[in-house]
């Protein structure tokens, strides 16, 4: 599969509920999955929690979309404690940075003097934001680049943050899983619209955002 994988198959596989992960035991291939239940972040349930508020609207973190997609795919490759081994293999790094070049993929940075430090990717497809994966090396700077895309997809209408598999972590935020049919008729809906994403959104007009939530 990995070496017929296109940015074509990958949109389609998206856009019918599937996503890829690198096989643990053959690294350079990988499996496909669409899970049941499904885990999602309503974007218009989304929870902030105050000291995160106050962390990310301080201006600590400088946060910017797709000036380094490969540096935000290779710090979620990389090992850290509690995930020393990755699903994000080279097939998957190489199809995801052509998906970026064409306009799909996406990634959201955060830097601290000038430093990456935390960030996240995923693709968006119509009215779908795709949520792929997330790293940090500093306190909070992976979940100030979430709260930063929440902002961004609600600005651009979006109707679906697919976050694949529902955590401890994205629950404290809002997240929640649903039956693969509930999903799969919001995708279908969220597909089908006109593209969304915008890198263009003013500061002030995301930052604004962020006080509403």
């Amino acid at each position: 599969m990995s070496a017929e994988l296109t940015p074509e198959l990958m949109l389609g596989a998206y856009a019918a509920g599937y996503f890829p992960m690198a096989d643990e035991d053959e690294p350079e291939s990988l499996n496909w999955y669409d899970p049941d239940p499904r885990g999602i972040l309503p974007l218009n349930g989304f929870h902030l929690p105050r000291r995160l508020r106050r962390t990310v609207l301080s201006g600590r973190f400088a946060v910017t979309v797709n000036t380094d997609f490969p540096a935000v795919m290779r710090g979620c490759a990389a090992p850290a404690p509690g995930r020393e081994t990755t699903w994000i293999n080279t097939p998957i790094t190489r199809i995801f940075c052509a998906l970026h070049d064409m306009g799909f993929a996406h990634s959201v940075e955060c830097r601290l003097d000038g430093v990456l430090v935390g960030g996240l990717y995923g693709v968006a497809l119509g009215g779908a934001f795709f949520g792929e994966s997330m790293f940090s090396t500093a306190t909070d700077a992976s979940k100030v680049a979430l709260v930063h895309l929440v902002a961004r997809l609600r600005l651009c209408g979006f109707i679906l943050l697919d976050t694949q598999f529902g955590t401890s972590h994205l629950t404290r935020f809002g997240g929640e899983e649903i039956p693969a049919s509930d999903y799969k008729a919001i995708l279908a809906r969220a597909v089908d619209m006109q593209p969304r994403w915008r890198d263009d959104l003013d500061t002030d007009m995301i930052e604004n955002e962020i006080r509403h939530f």
